[in-house]
C-alpha cells in the first residue's frame, strides 16, 4: 500500500508508468490465483448506462435456467444463489479481489460468470488474464471525459473489451460472441469487431427487439421478439431503457443456448435492483424513488420517465460526483432545469473536491432564482427533507446519483449512508404544524412559485 501512495501522489492516472503499476498488479493476481476466468464462459457488459441492470438480468436469467452462475457488478456480487453487495465503490473490482471473486466461482461449480466492465478498469488493466467469450455494449454517452482525455478515447476503452474477445483464445466448444445495440449513434464503432457469432438488439430494431410496449409507474410490458419466435413479458422495471437492458439480456441468454420461456421467466423475476428506479414507500401519498443516474443522459432518461409518469410536480435531488467529469455538471443542471418543476441541488461523494464548488458548477445550467423552485443545500440529508416537505399528493421525488452507496465520500471520511432508510426514517418522521391557510398561500407565492 505504501508503494501505491507513493506512486499515486508522483505520477497522474494515466501516467505510462503508474498504469504499468496498474499491470503488474493485475498479472500477479491472475498468476496467484491460477487464471480461474479459463475455467467458466465468461461475459463481460460494458457502455455508458445499463451495465449493472443489464448484469443482473443475464444472471437471472442464466439462474432461471438452471446454470449456475457467478456476477459482480456495482451494486452486488453472486456466486450461484448466493448474493451479497458490493461495498467497494467499484463497478469492477481490484485484481486481487476480482480474482478471488472468480476462483471462488469455479470452487463453487459456476459455468458462467457475467462482469460489469468500466472503462476505468480496461485502462488499469483490472480484466487483465481474463478470457471473454461474451462483450456486450448497453450504449456509449459522454462519462469520465476527464480521465480519458476525450470521447474518442473513452469511446475506444469501451471498444477494447470488444476486441479482447474478438482477438481472445477459444475455450473448447465456447465460441466468441459479440452484442451490440443497434438504437445506440456507435453502433457501427462495436459492430466493426470480428466474432464467431455478432448479435444486434434494439427498441427500432435489430435481430432481437421489442415490440407493443406498454409503459407503467412500476414496470413495462412488451412482445420480445427474436428469429421465428417472440413472447410477451411484463418486466418488474420501469422505463422504455429497462426494456433496452432486457433485450441486451436475451441477446446474451439466446447466444448461450438458454430457451427463450427461461429468458422470459429469469426477466419477470428480475425485481427492481436497489437503487435503480426503487421505489420507497411508507405510506406517503406521493412517489419517491432513489436511483443511481450521475450523467448527463441517465439523468434525462430518469427525469423524463417519472415526468410522463407523474401527474403532478417532479422534485430532483441531486449533485455530481468529485474528482471527475466536470464538464458534465452544467449539462446535468440543463437537464433538471429542462423537466424537473422543483430542483435542490445537493451533495454527491465530493471525495477531494469542495461539495460547494461542484454544486455551483451544476447550478450553472440551471437559470432559475434561487428560492423559487430551485434550492442549493450541501447537506444530502436536509436537502432530501426539504423535497419531502413540500410534496403532496400525486407529485414524486426523484433522489438521483447515490442509488444503493452505502458511503458518502467526502475527503477522507467514508460516511455511512443508505438513502433508502433516510428517506424511509424521514417520511416515518409525523410533524404536525398548525399554520392558518392563508400564511400556506402566502408561503407558496413568494417563495415556492415555479
Amino acid at each position: 500500500m505504501k508503494i501505491k501512495r507513493i506512486i499515486g501522489k508522483i505520477f497522474p492516472d494515466t501516467n505510462p508508468v503508474r498504469l504499468l503499476y496498474h499491470r503488474l498488479v493485475a498479472i500477479l493476481a491472475a498468476v496467484y490465483y491460477r487464471f480461474p476466468a479459463d475455467k467458466m464462459t465468461v461475459v463481460g457488459i460494458t457502455g455508458t448506462k445499463g451495465k449493472t441492470t443489464t448484469t443482473n438480468l443475464i444472471a437471472n436469467i442464466l439462474k432461471v435456467a438452471g446454470y449456475q452462475a457467478g456476477m459482480a457488478s456495482t451494486v452486488n456480487f453472486q456466486i450461484g444463489h448466493n448474493r451479497w453487495i458490493n461495498d467497494s465503490k467499484q463497478t469492477t473490482p481490484k485484481p486481487f479481489r476480482l480474482q478471488k471473486l472468480l476462483r471462488r466461482m469455479v470452487n463453487a461449480g459456476c459455468k458462467y460468470a457475467v462482469l460489469e466492465v468500466s472503462s476505468h478498469a480496461i485502462t488499469q488493466s483490472r480484466i487483465w488474464g481474463i478470457n471473454f467469450d461474451v462483450a456486450v455494449v448497453t450504449n456509449a454517452a459522454n462519462d469520465h471525459l476527464e480521465y480519458h482525455g476525450g470521447f474518442n478515447s473513452y469511446l475506444a476503452t469501451k471498444g477494447r473489451l470488444f476486441e479482447k474477445v474478438s482477438t481472445g483464445r477459444r475455450k473448447f466448444g465456447v465460441p466468441k460472441i459479440l452484442v451490440v445495440n443497434s438504437d445506440d449513434e456507435h453502433f457501427s464503432f462495436f459492430n466493426q469487431y470480428v466474432a464467431d457469432r455478432k448479435i444486434s438488439y434494439g427498441i427500432k430494431g435489430g435481430t432481437i427487439y421489442a415490440n407493443d410496449i406498454k409503459k407503467g409507474p412500476e414496470g413495462v410490458h412488451f412482445v420480445l421478439k427474436v428469429p421465428n419466435n417472440q413472447i410477451a413479458v411484463e418486466l418488474k422495471l420501469p422505463g422504455e431503457f429497462n426494456v433496452s437492458n432486457a433485450l441486451a439480456a436475451s441477446s446474451v441468454a439466446l447466444s448461450l443456448q438458454v430457451p427463450i420461456e427461461k429468458i422470459k421467466e429469469g426477466l419477470e423475476e428480475s425485481s427492481v435492483i436497489a437503487g435503480r428506479c426503487e421505489h420507497v414507500r411508507v405510506g406517503q401519498k406521493f412517489d419517491v424513488i432513489v436511483d443511481y443516474a450521475h450523467t448527463t443522459e441517465s439523468l434525462r432518461h430518469l427525469l423524463k420517465l417519472y415526468k410522463g409518469l407523474t401527474p403532478g410536480r417532479l422534485f430532483a435531488v441531486f449533485g455530481a460526483t468529485g474528482d471527475r467529469d466536470r464538464v458534465k455538471r452544467p449539462l446535468m443542471g440543463g437537464v433538471a432545469n429542462q423537466l424537473a418543476d422543483y430542483i435542490i441541488l445537493t451533495n454527491d461523494d465530493p471525495f477531494n473536491e469542495q461539495p460547494w464548488d461542484i454544486i455551483e458548477e451544476i447550478a450553472k445550467g440551471v437559470p432559475r432564482q434561487e428560492g423559487h423552485a430551485f434550492w442549493k443545500i450541501m447537506d444530502r440529508k436536509e436537502a432530501i427533507r426539504l423535497a419531502l416537505t413540500l410534496a403532496r399528493e400525486g407529485d414524486t421525488v426523484v433522489c438521483a446519483g447515490m442509488g444503493a452507496e452505502d458511503v458518502l465520500v467526502i475527503g477522507n471520511k467514508r460516511i455511512p449512508w443508505n438513502e433508502k432508510k433516510i428517506i424511509e426514517e424521514l417520511l416515518k418522521r409525523e410533524v404536525e404544524v398548525e399554520i392558518q391557510p392563508d400564511v400556506w398561500e402566502k408561503r407558496d407565492n413568494v417563495c415556492f412559485e415555479s
